[in-house]
C-alpha cells in the first residue's frame, strides 16, 4: 500500500488483522492501517504465523544437551539412519 493506493497485481489491499500489531512493517494512511509488503494479511496468518513479522520470536530447535540443531546436519544424520 502506498499513498496512491493499492499497488499490488489487482488493486486490492487488506487492512492488518490483530495478530500483525507490533510489526515494523505496518504502515497507517488515512484509510487504515496495511502491510507494506503482503496485500492480503489474514491469508499470511491462516496457516501459522507470519514470515514476514518482525516481532514474532521463532524458537530454534534443540538437542538433549541443549545445543542447536544444525537442519542440514540433522537432515543427513537421519537419511543415514534409514
Amino acid at each position: 500500500m502506498t499513498r496512491h493506493g493499492c499497488s499490488f497485481e489487482g488493486g486490492a489491499c487488506y487492512t492488518i488483522v490483530e495478530q500483525c500489531e507490533g510489526c515494523a512493517k505496518v504502515v497507517e494512511y488515512e484509510t487504515g492501517k496495511f502491510c507494506s509488503v503482503y496485500p492480503h494479511p489474514e491469508m499470511k496468518w491462516r496457516k501459522g504465523p507470519c514470515n514476514f513479522a518482525t516481532h514474532v520470536k521463532r524458537e530454534v530447535e534443540k538437542d538433549e544437551s541443549g545445543k542447536k540443531i544444525n537442519p542440514l546436519k540433522a537432515a543427513k544424520r537421519a537419511a543415514r539412519m534409514r
